[in-house]
This record gives C-alpha cells, sequence and structure tokens, in this order.
C-alpha cells in the first residue's frame, strides 16, 4: 500500500490506539509494523486470529503478557558461554512465567471452546517450569541471592552473621567505655569498615586506623585496633560470598543453555499472542466485526461507524460498491458527511487487510485491492508553488497512472478548485477513464453535471448525503441511488437572505440546470414520503400483529375458565349424585332388612331399579363432553417421536410406542408417561414439545384405562413442571439456599430421584454454602460434585432419599 493513502486515510491513528493495548516490547512492535496485506489467505488468517481471541476474551476474560521482555542479548551471551547477571536471569524467568500462565489460559476447560487458530501457538508454549523454579528459588530479587542458593553460599553467609556479631559486640564494648571520646554513641562505616565517629582531640586516645573525617574537622572516623582483625575477617567472607554468587549464576546459566531455542521460541510465540490479544481489545472497543472477503471487487457495508468518530454521536452508513455498480458518485451539501464516508470505506478497506475488526454489523463484505488510492483533502503547497487545483491534479496524474482492476480509488471534490465546467468536464472524463479500467471508485462532488453522468452511464450510480432543510442540519445518512441537492437557495433563505436575491439568483440559472434540480427536489420530498409511509405500515402491522397475539391469549384465557367452570360445575353435581344414591341405596338395603314380605321386597326392589337407572341418566347428562380432534390420526402414519397432544388431559407430549390392535399406546409427556387411545390424540406440525424427560419415568408412569371408547382422566401433578436442574450462577448464599429451599421441597415432592444444582465455580463461596445447606436437609441421601460431562466442580448433583 502507498504511504500517502495510509496518511491520508488516517491509518496510523489507528495504528498508535492498537499499540496502546499491547503489554509487551515485542507486541507493540508488531503493532508498528502492521500493513495491510493483499493476500487472501493471508488476511482470512489474521481475522480468524482476531475473532478467535474476542472469543477467548468474552469466554474467559483478558490476558496481560506484562513481564515479556526483551532478551535476545542475554540469549546470545548464554550462546558463547557467558554467565548471565542476576537482572538478566530474572528477565529470562520472568518469560518463562508469563510463559505458563499464558499456556494455562489457552488450555481448554470442560470443554467450553472449540479448538480455533490459537490453539497450536498455546500448545508451543514451553514453559520450562523446572528451571524457572529454580531460578525464583535461587534469586529473590534483583539485589539479593538465596541463603539457600547453593551450600557454598548458605556457609558463607553463616559465617559473615557470626563474624558481624562480633565485631558488633566488640565494638559496642569500646563505645560503653569510650563515651566521652564519641561525637555520637553510634557505629558507622566508612569504605565498607566498621567505625567509631571520634572527637578530633581525643584521637589519640583511641588507637586505630583513620578512614575519614567529617566537613568541619571535628569528627574523626576510627577504625579501632582491636577489630582491624574482625573487619578483615568479614571483608573476606564478602569476597568469599560474590564468588558464591557468581558460581550460582554461572550453574543457573549452565541450566539455562540448553533451552536457548525454546526461550526464543517463547519470546517469539508470546509477542505474537500479544499483538494478536492487542487487536483483539481494538475490536471490543469499537464493538467491530470480522468482514468477509472476496476478490471479485465488491463491497458492502452495513451500518459502519467511522473508528475515529465519536461512538455516541457517528451515524452508521450502509454501502455497496461493486456489484451492480462499480462507480458511486456522491452528491448533496458541505459538512453533509461526504467525505467521511468516503474515509470510512478506505479505512475500512485497510483495517480489514490488515487482520483488524472493522465497527460494522455482522455480515459486512469487503474488497481484497491491490493498492488504495486516495485524494482526500487540501493539497495545496507555498513551497512547491502549487494551488489547490495543481496539487490535486499532480496526485490524480499518479493515481491514473498506477491504478487497475485490483485498485479501490477515492476522490474527494473531484475537478474543484477551477472554472466550474472545465472542472466538471475534467471529472466526467476522469472517472470515465477509471470506471472503463474496472477500478471500483467512489467520488463526491457538487457539479451537476456529475449527477446526470451518473444517471445516464450504465455501471455508475448517485449517492447523497441526506440533509434535513428545515433544520439546517445534515442527518449524515448515505442514501445509495438518489442524486443529492446542494440547497444553497433553501439554506440562504434560512439564514436570512432576502427573497429578491434569490429571486435573481434564480433567474440567472439555465432553464435546464434548474429543471433537474426541481426534479430531484421533487424526487427527495417522494422519498420522503415514501419513506413515513413506509414506517407507518411498518408500524401497523407491527400493532396488528400484538392486537392478533393478544386476542389469541385473550381467547384460550376465556376458554380456559369456561372449561375450569363447567368442570368443576359437573363435578360437584356428580358429587351431590352419587351423595343421594348412596342415601338411597343405603335406605333400601336398610327396607329389606325389616321387611320379610317377599311381595313387598319384590317392589322395594323394582324402586331401587327405577332410581339407579334415573340416577345414570343424570350422570350422562351432566358429564364433561369431551372434544375430539380436528383430523383423526392413520395408526399407519404415526411415527415414534411424533408430537401429539393428549385431549383429554390438555397436554403435549411425543409418541413412546406404536398403536396396538386397540388403538392404544404410550405417550410422554415430561415426566408423565400414560397409556392413551389413538382417538384422543392430535397429531402437532410444530416442534413445541416441552417438560424434562426424567430417566426411569417411564416404568413409574400412569397408566390410561384400556379400550377405544374410554378416555383417560388423569390430571397433570406437580412433577410435570419440576425441572431437575436449577441455575443459582449470579445469586449470593442466602438467596441461593432461600430458592433452593423451595426448589428441592417441590423436588422432593414430585419423586424426583436426583436434581441438579448449578453453581459455577468463581470463589467458591456460593458452592461451600449450598453444602452446608444440603447437610441439614433430613430429606437428602447424598451429594457429590458432577463429574466429566455433567458440569465438573460448577454443579452439585444431589440424590434424595
Amino acid at each position: 500500500m502507498n504511504q500517502k493513502a495510509l496518511q491520508t486515510l488516517e491509518y496510523y491513528k489507528i495504528i498508535n490506539q492498537l499499540e496502546d493495548y499491547a503489554t509487551s516490547a515485542l507486541g507493540k512492535e508488531l503493532c508498528r509494523g502492521l500493513l495491510p496485506s493483499s493476500d487472501l489467505q493471508d488476511i482470512r488468517q489474521t481475522q480468524q486470529e482476531t475473532t478467535d481471541a474476542v472469543s477467548r476474551i468474552r469466554m474467559k476474560g483478558s490476558i496481560s503478557f506484562t513481564g515479556c521482555k526483551d532478551v535476545t542479548g542475554s540469549l546470545k551471551r548464554l550462546e558463547i558461554g557467558s554467565s548471565l547477571s542476576i537482572p538478566e536471569i530474572l528477565a529470562i524467568s520472568s518469560i518463562l512465567t508469563v510463559s505458563a500462565r499464558a499456556k494455562a489460559y489457552g488450555r481448554h476447560e470442560d470443554s467450553e471452546l472449540p479448538e480455533d487458530s490459537l490453539e497450536g501457538l498455546f500448545r508451543s508454549l514451553e514453559p520450562l517450569t523446572p528451571v524457572n523454579t529454580e531460578i525464583k528459588r535461587c534469586i529473590l530479587s534483583e539485589d539479593e541471592v538465596s541463603d539457600d542458593a547453593s551450600p557454598g553460599l548458605h556457609k558463607v553467609r553463616r559465617a559473615m552473621k557470626n563474624a558481624a556479631d562480633k565485631l558488633h559486640s566488640q565494638l559496642n564494648s569500646i563505645l560503653n567505655s569510650n563515651r566521652s571520646y564519641l561525637q555520637d554513641a553510634v557505629i558507622t562505616m566508612r569504605d565498607g569498615r566498621y567505625c567509631l565517629p571520634i572527637k578530633a582531640e581525643y584521637k589519640n586516645q583511641v588507637p586505630g586506623m583513620v578512614h575519614d573525617q567529617s566537613a568541619t574537622g571535628s569528627t574523626l572516623f576510627i577504625e579501632p585496633m582491636a577489630v582491624i582483625k574482625l573487619n578483615n575477617e568479614m571483608r573476606e567472607l564478602e569476597i568469599a560470598e560474590q564468588k558464591e554468587i557468581e558460581a550460582v549464576l554461572a550453574n543457573l546459566s549452565n541450566q539455562l543453555i540448553p533451552y536457548i531455542e525454546e526461550i526464543r521460541a517463547n519470546q517469539q510465540l508470546l509477542g505474537q499472542l500479544d499483538f494478536i490479544f492487542a487487536k483483539a481489545n481494538l475490536s471490543r472497543r469499537y464493538k467491530g466485526s470480522q468482514p468477509k472477503f472476496n476478490n471479485k471487487g465488491f463491497i458492502s457495508i452495513k451500518d459502519g461507524r467511522h473508528p475515529l468518530l465519536d461512538p455516541q454521536k457517528v451515524v452508521p452508513i450502509t454501502l455497496t460498491l461493486g456489484k451492480d455498480f462499480d462507480l458511486l458518485i456522491v452528491t448533496g451539501p458541505n459538512t453533509g458527511g461526504k467525505t467521511v464516508s468516503l474515509k470510512t470505506v478506505g479505512l475500512f478497506t485497510l483495517m480489514g487487510q490488515a487482520g483488524l475488526h472493522i465497527p460494522a454489523f455482522e455480515g459486512s463484505e469487503l474488497a481484497v485491492f491491490e493498492e488504495v488510492f486516495a485524494d482526500i483533502g487540501d493539497e495545496q503547497s507555498i513551497e512547491q508553488s502549487l494551488s489547490t487545483f495543481s496539487a490535486h491534479m499532480t496526485n490524480i496524474v499518479r493515481i491514473l497512472d498506477q491504478a487497475d482492476s485490483r485498485s479501490l480509488c477515492l476522490f474527494d471534490e473531484l475537478g474543484a478548485g477551477t472554472d466550474p465546467t472545465e472542472g466538471a468536464a475534467l471529472a466526467i472524463s476522469i472517472l470515465s477513464f477509471l470506471h472503463n479500467m474496472k477500478c471500483r471508485t467512489m467520488a463526491t462532488t457538487h457539479y451537476s453535471e456529475l449527477k446526470v453522468f451518473a444517471l445516464s452511464t450504465p455501471g455508475v450510480e448517485n449517492a447523497c448525503c441526506e440533509f434535513d432543510v428545515e433544520t439546517l442540519q445534515p442527518t449524515y445518512r448515505l442514501l445509495i441511488g438518489i442524486p443529492g441537492k446542494s440547497n444553497a437557495f433553501a439554506i440562504s433563505k434560512k439564514l436570512g437572505l432576502p427573497d429578491f436575491i434569490i429571486e435573481d439568483a434564480k433567474s440567472h440559472l439555465e432553464e435546464e440546470d434548474e429543471a433537474f434540480e426541481d426534479l430531484l427536489a421533487h424526487l427527495e420530498e417522494s422519498r420522503v414520503t415514501i419513506e413515513k409511509e413506509q414506517a407507518e405500515i411498518q408500524a401497523y402491522k407491527e400493532e396488528v400483529a400484538q392486537l392478533k397475539s393478544r386476542l389469541t391469549q385473550k381467547e384460550e384465557r376465556l376458554d380456559e375458565r369456561k372449561d375450569k367452570l363447567i368442570r368443576n360445575a359437573t363435578e360437584e353435581a356428580q358429587r351431590i349424585l352419587r351423595e343421594a344414591k348412596e342415601t338411597a341405596d343405603q335406605t333400601i338395603k336398610q327396607i329389606n332388612k325389616l321387611s320379610a314380605d317377599s311381595g313387598l321386597n319384590r317392589q322395594l326392589e323394582a324402586e331401587r331399579t327405577k332410581l339407579r337407572d334415573k340416577l345414570k341418566e343424570t350422570d350422562k347428562k351432566l358429564a364433561i363432553k369431551q372434544k375430539g380432534p380436528q383430523q383423526p390420526i392413520s395408526p399407519k402414519k404415526l411415527k415414534i417421536g411424533d408430537g401429539v397432544k393428549v385431549l383429554t388431559m390438555g397436554l403435549k407430549g411425543t409418541v413412546s410406542t406404536l398403536p396396538n390392535d386397540k388403538g392404544d399406546l404410550y405417550v410422554q409427556m415430561g415426566i408423565l408417561r400414560s397409556l392413551v387411545n389413538i382417538k384422543d390424540l392430535e397429531l402437532l406440525h410444530e416442534q413445541d414439545i416441552t417438560g424434562p424427560s426424567i430417566s426411569g419415568s417411564s416404568s413409574s408412569g400412569f397408566s390410561g384405562r384400556k379400550g377405544g371408547s374410554e378416555k383417560s382422566r388423569i390430571q397433570m401433578s406437580k412433577s410435570a413442571t419440576v425441572s431437575p436442574e436449577i441455575n443459582l450462577i449470579g445469586m449470593n448464599v442466602d438467596e441461593a439456599c432461600s430458592v433452593l429451599d423451595k426448589y428441592l421441597d417441590d423436588a422432593y415432592l414430585s419423586h424426583l430421584p436426583s436434581v441438579r444444582v448449578v453453581h459455577g465455580r468463581g470463589t467458591g463461596a456460593l458452592k461451600a454454602g449450598i453444602h452446608k445447606y444440603l447437610k441439614r436437609l433430613k430429606y437428602v441421601k447424598e451429594f457429590r460434585l458432577g463429574e466429566f460431562g455433567e458440569g465438573d466442580s460448577g454443579v452439585t448433583i444431589v440424590t434424595f432419599k
């Protein structure tokens, strides 16, 4: 890509923002060197890496590569056998620590992420845990090596402690016995040797070596003769300590030598991963998406937002180029958004080919171009004696010389800065040349001649940036297929220009120009009217759909209420009749016992039979009349797994067995499995069967009455509505225990054998609180954490007694 286009389209501002998200030196360097690619396979690969990184951040959170330092120089010193210093070894240890952290982050847990394009990079990291552990054991910080780094160092440090104790004891003894000679009652150090601050007038009273004196000369720092030997011993031990430290560093360096290539590879991989996750974080900032790419020159941007504008204020644009037309001419007033639309297309192309997501709606598509050319902004140069027109034309000449069918050309105010007639003619010729070369071109202009050119030329399309004349404010909406109007007269009138001046100006327009502008104005008014009508029609459609839905729901509720009232009344009537029948039977039996006359018995028996027949007739009249299926089901067409509705129960389910010769079959309704007749079923065409399936419900399910003429009259129990799983993620312990208490009661009463309690991993506080609560429940037989495939430690399986 040419540097001028990158500068003009502000590509490097995006790169600066990208660099801010990288945390390592190598990652930042890769960000700075990122340039658009023209290889379709490479673009798709880098785009997929960015997408996979975004997915990982969304699922697992962000990862930091802080601590990944540049150790290239240290590795070269290791290659020639040199020993590394403490900071160099710590820098390598830091890389190994980051490698271990990144490898753990890249490892899949519970298969929540499918294998992606980053899996290989994470897998290639070598944390070298034993070597890193040894470094951390030996070196505590840049200024401190552990006493246990080696036996020799431990021995020297212990000898130094003993010598220091002796030295301080001896000095304290001298200090206490010669306090009058001392300037201050302290032990100090000069040139690495312990001394006492002696007053100058008493220097001969304390024999020893003078190491220093104060600025005024009133104090001499004297090493007493009694501690010279001890100081010498301390100095020797310090030298021995330094040799032991060097030996420790040499040993650690030797341990690192076999892993030079692994460490170098880790550094490169971490820099690459840091770079990829920086692109992902930039995508999340822009709320970007992965665009599709093609090599056919087709661009389709859906609700694209310029990334450098305020996301709260920028108006998205929707644009296509390269399918039905390869040249788009954008017209409209100044400050209407023409240049922003132009830059958005160019910047999206550069960002996409660099592997960056674009801030546009999912499904946007971009073309791969070998070159992007842009002539945007004021190009005049006083130093080079170039006017605005000359500067633009110089740039255009260069573009025409290099552009081909694999190029994207962007022109802002093409032909401006000179005589309008000549400028328009030049602009038409330039655009015709690019159109004939099949270049994908987008240009902005105010010239009416270019609008006519777009209307009359195949493969060329008009577009405009919408402008509200009433408010004198642009809406920044890009409208494809509609030529724009400059609105100069309307804007001037709104701003207070006298009407007679405007009318005079209109008189200077040629009749054809005025008619064309009037036509554009009429088209614009028609478009606005049609859009408003379409919006109103859409609103009416939505309102009708809502009313229809509410009416349907209301009718269903009324039907349910009606059926419930009838059912309750019928059941009450049946209860009363049963009581009357039982009373009558009891009375007749009593009369039979008291009566000895056989004739009377026969008469009583006849009366009893008559009473029973009358009660049966009344019972039949009060019986609930069940609706039959709308369409009878043929047993041959019924298959296992078909969705059906059991009419007598009002429940939906699936066919478990095929009907027998009597038409009876089993239907699974949630956890309820019932034997029903095929005449009681209605076939469902939609898959809306709800209710969880519980293992073992088939053996303990309910069976209906057999026979084609009888109907199943089983009421749905509570177990059909109790789910075998409850999700408590996001609640605190108190809230979770309250919800869990009610749920376990319902589940236990519904005879569920076990349930699944989802609490997540998190800090473990919610899991511990739930386990503590479960231990107190008497009807809980046991509980355990989930196994592989059940949710692992994020789930607890509870079994009831």
